[in-house]
């Protein structure tokens, strides 16, 4: 509220007065309720004055209680105080004693270690030794140690003593070593090999190990075949990974068992660079004796040979294109033995990471071969990956497939395409017309696709799957499709018979085309769901990339999809040219003078004439039966659906335009159900009878009773209808 003495106007003064009075309200009623509530609070008050009596007798008795156990709180904190003590003297005296041993065993063992040692006992030096280190260091290096344990034979702090004895021990177990394992002593080998880690000598341990046994890689026996044969540098390459997978499988156990378990990597390390020198070298004289570098130039500058020419005109079987041009066997040569080399790595990346995976490893006396069967296809761990991954080995056959491998398969799959159209010839041995061409190049397209997988490259996997993706969407679907174009398109200069003839013989043609497509389709359709079943991923891939592997091959499948389309369009261009034109008068010449108002004798005359049935059935046969005998099952699956997809929607308007008798119903019926027999016994997918659903409706409709509600029969049938209430209402109207 403001201060009365800012006030300087009679409007102030009323508003700060009319403020006062109502603060003034609010007082009074606040205390008017505290006044009110004065009872309550009067009743707590003597409840409380109530028990000042019981409070001051529990008082009472606590003071005395207190009186009384003073004396035996203060005699049980001095004998606690007491017992304390003890204990902590006792502590001291039991630290005194193990530190008073430990320095005993110290001194005992050392002078036990420089006994052995002159006595060059190893094995016994080695025991005490580690007996030595196993003690705390702050005994070895502490005071009383230095102290106690010295003598006149070594004055020596023991710390320095057992320092130089470990030194000596190193350097006399390295000799040894050294000795056995240019002798060959598998028995001495084995002896100083162990005695390393028990007094903290693992590392050392283990590089010479190393050294010994990729010094067994490098006196392996060479290659008994020359080097022009095909085989050579895969068996080179063979007899390099068998000698190091034989190493690591030998000498794993002994490893693990004296240094403990995963303890082999530091000596597969060393393995391994020793391997990527050896597969430089390899890979260096490959590449010079087969000069690969002249045939990739050559191959990439050398054209494929155009597709227009197996789409536009036909090719003597008996000449070749280039007599000078490269020999696709060569370069096939080449790619079994490029893809042959990389699934020795990767068989032997996959050894390796099996026999290096920390879970896996066996312990003492646990049996090798079953710790090694559990898990038969290995993961690849981060660390072990990285190992690989960063060998000159895994650059080389990297770089090899990428530089070399990849573009060479893509011009031989090529090639093979090219020479697939060019060679192609009907295939006689097909019940509907097909050419050899699917069959050619789905059989080489299944061997290439094996071999990519056969690499062990997942990289290469991803990389070649697009690119025969693209070959086979543009060399050899692109092909089938002008093909299809060129039929008519060339049709009038082609050929200089009779035009009937001439559109027979086009027929032929295009169908044939279709039926490859419908082939191929179906071919790789196979070959994907074969190649993701293949037991050659679980091979060469290990777990985690099997997956991958299979997603890259399935997107293969996206090809299928495309092949059908263009299928599609080729036969809706057939139907549209030759089919379509002579279905104009098909419904009009089947129902010609027909009639459905029939009585006994007209109806009596129709079932003995079959006009419908005979007349469907004629112009039928004359309109589809040429591309029976011609399509693949497939192929005429579909022309099959779009005739009757022509066919129908007419087919109900035109029944629209007839009038029923009771007996004309039944006709029509009969009509019907025999037009529907045919077609369905002239295929095997039944695709005929669903297609008349709504005229069979019709028919049920045409034949209900005269006094049945034609729309309390359409909502009350349990009939799944295809026509609205208002077509049924429209057909029953039919009915005189």
């Amino acid at each position: 509220m403001q201060d009365p003495r800012a006030l300087t106007s009679l409007p102030q003064v009323l508003s700060s007065l009319a403020a006062y009075q109502s603060e003034e309200a609010d007082i009074s009623a606040s205390l008017s309720n505290l006044l009110s509530a004065r009872d309550p609070i009067l009743s707590s008050l003597n409840r409380l004055q109530g028990l000042l009596p019981q409070l001051d007798e529990l008082s009472a008795q606590a003071n005395a209680l207190s009186l009384k156990v003073a004396p035996t709180a203060k005699t049980a904190e001095r004998v606690g105080g007491r017992v304390q003590s003890l204990d902590e003297e006792m502590r001291r005296i039991r630290e005194a004693s193990d530190r008073v041993t430990q320095v005993t065993e110290l001194k005992s063992s050392l002078a036990a270690l420089q006994s052995s040692m002159e006595s060059q006992d190893w094995e016994s030096a080695t025991r005490h030794c580690a007996r030595a280190m196993a003690l705390p260091i702050n005994v070895i290096a502490g005071p009383f140690a230095q102290a106690a344990v010295p003598t006149s034979e070594s004055p020596l702090p023991p710390a320095q003593t057992l320092q130089s004895a470990r030194e000596h021990l190193l350097q006399v177990f390295r000799t040894n070593f050294e000795q056995a394992s240019r002798s060959r002593d598998s028995t001495a080998t084995s002896r100083f090999f162990k005695l390393f880690p028990a007094i903290g000598w693992e590392k050392e341990g283990l590089e010479l190990y190393a050294s010994f046994v990729v010094d067994l890689v490098k006196v392996r026996s060479p290659v008994a075949i020359k080097t022009s044969s095909p085989a050579y540098y895969i068996t080179a390459l063979t007899s390099l990974f068998e000698t190091i997978a034989m190493i690591v499988d030998q000498h794993q156990p002994v490893v693990e068992k004296y240094y403990g378990s995963g303890k082999m990597k530091p000596v597969v390390q060393h393995l391994l660079e020793e391997c990527d020198r050896v597969v430089e070298d390899i890979f260096e004289r490959w590449q010079e004796e087969r000069s690969i570098s002249r045939k990739l130039s050559e191959v990439l500058s050398s054209p494929i040979p155009s597709m227009t020419l197996a789409a536009g005109r036909k090719q003597n079987p008996g000449t070749t294109p280039d007599d000078d041009s490269i020999d696709p066997r060569d370069i096939d040569q080449l790619l079994i033995e490029m893809a042959g080399m990389s699934g020795r790595w990767s068989l032997f990346k996959n050894f390796l990471l099996d026999s290096l995976q920390v879970n896996n490893a066996p312990e003492d006396g646990e049996d090798i071969t079953k710790s090694k069967e559990n898990d038969s296809t290995p993961s690849m761990p981060p660390q072990e990956g990285l190992l690989f991954n960063s060998t000159a080995s895994q650059k080389v056959f990297e770089d090899l497939l990428a530089k070399y491998y990849t573009p060479l398969e893509v011009w031989y799959v090529r090639v093979i395409i090219d020479k697939a159209h060019q060679l192609s010839k009907v295939d006689t041995t097909q019940a509907a017309v097909t050419t050899t061409t699917p069959d050619d190049v789905f059989y080489i397209l299944k061997v290439v696709l094996l071999r990519l997988i056969s690499t062990g490259s997942i990289a290469t996997v991803d990389r070649l799957v697009d690119r025969l993706r693209e070959v086979l969407e543009q060399d050899y679907s692109g092909v089938l499709k002008r093909k299809l174009d060129d039929v008519y398109r060339n049709a009038g200069n082609t050929s200089q018979l009779s035009r009937e003839k001439t559109e027979k013989d086009n027929r032929i043609a295009f169908a044939t085309i279709l039926n490859d497509l419908d082939v191929s389709s179906s071919h790789l359709e196979r070959l994907v769901k074969e190649l993701g079943n293949s037991g050659s991923i679980h091979q060469y891939f290990v777990s985690s990339e099997q997956s991958v592997v299979k997603t890259h091959l399935s997107s293969l499948s996206i090809l299928v999809n495309k092949f059908r389309s263009t299928l599609r369009v080729g036969i809706e261009q057939l139907f549209s040219q030759l089919i379509r034109p002579r279905m104009r008068t098909f419904i009009t010449e089947v129902y010609k003078d027909v009639s459905y108002v029939l009585d006994d004798d007209s109806y009596a005359n129709a079932e003995y004439q079959d006009l419908v049935r005979k007349r469907f059935i004629k112009i039928w046969e004359g309109l589809i039966e040429e591309y029976k005998d011609a399509f693949t099952d497939g192929n005429f699956r579909l022309l099959f659906g779009l005739i009757l997809d022509t066919l129908l929607r007419p087919l109900e308007k035109f029944v629209m335009t007839f009038k029923f008798t009771e007996l004309g119903a039944i006709r029509f019926d009969r009509d019907l159900r025999a037009i529907i027999g045919y077609l369905a016994a002239q295929t095997a997918f039944g695709d005929g009878r669903e297609k008349f659903v709504r005229l069979q409706q019709m028919s049920t409709l045409l034949n209900l009773d005269n006094e049945e509600d034609v729309d309390e029969f359409y909502n009350g049938s349990g009939i799944s209808w295809k026509l609205t209430l208002q077509e049924a209402r429209a057909v029953t109207a039919l009915r005189t």
